[in-house]
Formats: C-alpha cells, sequence, structure tokens
C-alpha cells in the first residue's frame, strides 16, 4: 500500500467510514488515516498492535496545534500503550481511544466547534 503525503492539506470532517476506508472532501481513500491540523493523510497502522511511537510523529509534530487526540481503534476500545499515553501527556495532548466509529462522530463535532482536535483512524470493514 502506498502512503501518500496528503490527500486533504487542512481539516476536513469524515462523511464515511468502512469496507476498509474512508470519505472526506468528496475523496475517498482505502485504509486508515491521520487527520492533524495540516491535512489528512494516509496512515500505515492496520491495527491497534501497529500504533507505536513512530506511527505518531506527524502528531508531534503538530503538538502545539493539537489539544484532543481521537484514537479509533478499529470495531473494539484498545487502549494505548503505557509509552504512548505518557508521552502524550508530557506533549499537552488529551489522547482518548475508542472504537473507530466513535472517533469519527466524536472528530466532526469537535471539529465543528472549531477545537483544536486530531484522529488517528484505523480502518474498519
Amino acid at each position: 500500500m502506498e502512503i501518500r503525503k496528503a490527500h486533504f492539506p487542512g481539516r476536513a470532517p469524515v462523511d464515511a467510514y468502512g469496507d476498509g476506508g474512508f470519505r472526506f472532501a468528496e475523496m475517498s481513500h482505502r485504509g486508515s488515516i491521520l487527520c492533524v491540523p495540516t491535512g489528512i493523510y494516509g496512515w500505515a497502522p492496520e491495527t491497534a498492535a501497529d500504533m507505536s511511537m513512530a506511527a505518531f510523529e506527524r502528531v508531534f509534530d503538530e503538538q502545539s496545534d493539537i489539544e484532543v487526540l481521537l484514537v479509533g481503534t478499529g470495531h473494539d476500545l484498545v487502549p494505548l500503550p503505557a509509552d504512548l499515553k505518557t508521552a502524550f501527556r508530557e506533549a499537552g495532548i488529551l489522547a482518548d481511544t475508542m472504537s473507530t466509529g466513535a472517533a469519527v462522530r466524536t472528530f466532526n463535532v469537535l471539529l465543528s466547534e472549531d477545537r483544536a482536535v486530531a484522529a488517528a483512524l484505523l480502518a474498519v470493514d
């Protein structure tokens, strides 16, 4: 799978999810996505076990513009490893894990309120 630089340069709500991908800004992407202030990017992790410090590098690069990070872990809630939770806390980011569907809905609400929100969303079938 090719991970492109950015599908959409900026912030946009997620219009749909499922079938292994997402729709946003009149575009679609197969696989996981990372929504940060600078854009919506393809994201390499396929499962919660793939989430590492390196996977969240772009989030840490943009930490000054992010207050809340929603992490959609697929169909089920999977807690973040302690080292990631600590790293986010030290960066001043409140990281909250939930199912991908809940994360998409919460992201859209917070985005509509113009909050400093980001989302890391695992694709679901």
